[in-house]
């Protein structure tokens, strides 16, 4: 059994990791808001718990095992997302912290559980997909509105931003997953999307238009 502090470093570590790149201990210590000499004292104990591959003044890596906790991790946060949204009523911007808490429950059962009564979901209530009990998930190549041709129908599949604020904007303006939009202009000056909602016409920055994924529709 790991600590909560500990998960939360494993889980920081796999997003950030590229491949088999090591990760920098400043760029740990930036995701977690903390001091790079609390992350090295972490990664150590992470290092001997086989957990993860610590190589000082160069960064670390996690491990098959520590990848593997990762993918349990998220698993979890993301059942237990899908949760709250469909069996609660909660709002797709307010489970993330809810389910930043549940992720640590570390019942196996339960969490299996919680996946058949679900009806075994793909994907959470923001669009990524949901790993399955052995830790394999659905792979699939996301673009961003940002690179859509002027043109082009598209439906939101995903977000990149869970933050409650870029949530919130998109609700505001009736943008969900499965909106189906369609690309009226595109700025080069400032990578700005014009695009025509089932509701009215929005211009999107290119900050935005960045952290919507799309598919095409014919």
């Amino acid at each position: 059994m790991h600590s909560v502090s500990e998960e939360n470093y494993i889980k920081a570590i796999h997003h950030l990791q590229q491949g088999d790149d090591l990760v920098s201990t400043n760029e740990i210590a930036a995701r977690m808001n903390t001091r790079a000499s609390s992350v090295t004292d972490m990664l150590k104990k992470l290092a001997d718990k086989n957990l993860a591959e610590y190589i000082p003044y160069k960064g670390s890596r996690l491990t098959q095992m520590g990848t593997d906790c990762a993918t349990s991790i998220i698993r979890k946060h993301r059942l237990w997302e899908v949760f709250l949204v469909e069996k609660l009523n909660f709002s797709w911007d307010e489970v993330h912290e809810v389910a930043e808490q549940l992720e640590h429950i570390q019942s196996r059962k339960l969490i299996d559980e919680l996946d058949k009564h679900l009806g075994y979901p793909r994907k959470d209530p923001h669009g990524d997909p949901i790993p399955d009990k052995d830790g394999n998930y659905e792979k699939t190549q996301q673009a961003p509105l940002s690179i859509v041709d002027v043109g082009t129908h598209v439906a939101i599949t995903g977000v990149v931003d869970t933050s409650k604020e870029f949530l919130n904007y998109l609700d505001k303006h009736n943008i969900q997953l499965g909106t189906q939009l369609k690309v009226l202009d595109k700025e080069d000056f400032d990578g700005s999307v014009t695009v025509e909602t089932p509701h009215k016409t929005l211009q999107l920055s290119r900050q935005i238009a960045d952290n919507l994924f799309i598919k095409e529709q014919p």
